[in-house]
């Protein structure tokens, strides 16, 4: 029975849980991903670590096992930017079909305030639930890398 579990900066949450949630975005955020040492620094950021504004780790387990999971951040902003970004969201492969995903997105929005944005690739799967839970495209995102 898959089981939904919330962390934020008042958490107990145990470095051996962290380190799970860890190993487990690296490996199924698949082809979406970021290094490693980005993961950990958005979950820093989300655990309210080193005066960050904070956030949500939304975790599915099975059996102990991460089989989903979400780092939320605040942006300590409102109105012009969101209040809150989807930095990450990930179902196991062998899980995905079965809504964990789904649960996931409706509890950060349920547990987050404000506005939430995420950024999305044009052929990610996971879009159509997006946009099925009432996200909109709004903008093309452009970056200038420094």
């Amino acid at each position: 029975m898959i089981q939904y579990k919330t962390y934020n900066n008042s958490s107990q949450l145990s470095s051996q849980v962290e380190s799970q949630i860890l190993d487990f975005l690296f490996e199924h955020l698949d082809q979406y991903g970021d290094a490693k040492q980005d993961i950990k620094l958005a979950m820093d950021y989300a655990l309210k670590r080193d005066g960050r504004p904070g956030g949500l780790l939304l975790v599915a387990t099975d059996n102990q096992n991460v089989v989903g999971a979400v780092v939320l951040n605040q942006t300590g902003m409102k109105g012009y930017i969101p209040e809150n970004i989807l930095v990450y969201i990930a179902t196991h492969n062998q899980y995905r079909g079965q809504g964990i995903g789904k649960q996931l997105l409706q509890m950060a929005i349920e547990h987050s305030e404000g506005n939430i944005a995420l950024h999305v690739e044009p052929d990610n799967p996971a879009k159509k639930l997006y946009e099925k839970l009432g996200f909109t495209n709004k903008y093309l995102e452009m970056r200038l890398n420094k």
